[in-house]
């Protein structure tokens, strides 16, 4: 398909008060994932990716201790994904995850970055059905029919594999993440995975340009401000100057 997915990564470290809003964003995802799947990463995969990309980004251990320590406790808080849909600057689609305690004020935050750029928040499915949700590997290899292999036997419904420079990518549904990876794993042993994550892929591209293009840059600033906003996903493409 030859499709290039980009790593959500924030302007994320440029102060402290950045990174503070990194770090939390990561203790709070982990924190909901070791909840729901257990504390174990060797028995949690989606946990252990999770902590893997949190050490890539440079998220302090006890950060991350924390947050196990405090799922390993009988309360603790009450947090459940919301995911919001809409048209954002130059009507790009736009997707964005929150986990929240507080569904009400979340929502009620996101909305407010959406109006106060000029664009629409829709309902739920409004734009995801122009998106692939996609579970996503990287690693550093060459033998593509192996890999191909390894997934099929696994049963896993492959939707793409590219090999390019030395680096393979799988594609697979978001459903077949935890298969996906274990079959990788048993056949390849420690990977060192460059992405694995759960993504939405946008299938067509809206440009955007002009005024629309530091509207854009507005509206993800904000969004990205929010305590509760985990991921932000869009079909937008900006001028390569922007």
């Amino acid at each position: 398909m030859g499709r290039a997915f980009q790593n959500r990564k924030e302007s994320m470290a440029k102060t402290a008060d950045a990174k503070t809003k990194v770090y939390s964003k990561y203790g709070r995802e982990i924190y909901v994932c070791a909840k729901s799947g257990g504390t174990d990463p060797s028995g949690n995969l989606t946990l252990r990716g999770l902590i893997d990309k949190a050490k890539k980004d440079q998220v302090p251990s006890h950060v991350i201790d924390k947050a196990l320590d405090k799922a390993k406790g009988s309360g603790g808080e009450d947090f459940s994904a919301a995911r919001y849909e809409g048209f954002g600057p130059g009507n790009c689609m736009v997707i964005v995850e929150c986990l929240t305690d507080n569904p009400n004020r979340t929502f009620g935050d996101v909305r407010g970055c959406f109006t106060k750029t000029k664009s629409k928040i829709g309902t739920q499915g409004s734009v995801s059905h122009m998106f692939d949700h996609c579970a996503i590997f990287a690693f550093a290899g060459e033998d593509e029919e192996a890999v191909l292999e390894a997934l099929m036997e696994a049963d896993v419904d492959v939707t793409d594999i590219e090999s390019e420079d030395g680096r393979i990518t799988v594609f697979a549904p978001h459903t077949d993440y935890a298969k996906a990876k274990q079959a990788l794993l048993d056949t390849f042993g420690e990977l060192e995975f460059e992405a694995d994550e759960i993504q939405f892929l946008p299938q067509t591209h809206t440009p955007l340009e002009g005024d629309d293009v530091a509207m854009f840059e507005k509206f993800l600033d904000m969004l990205n401000d929010l305590d509760d906003v985990q991921n932000v996903y869009h079909n937008a493409e900006l001028p390569e100057s922007a």
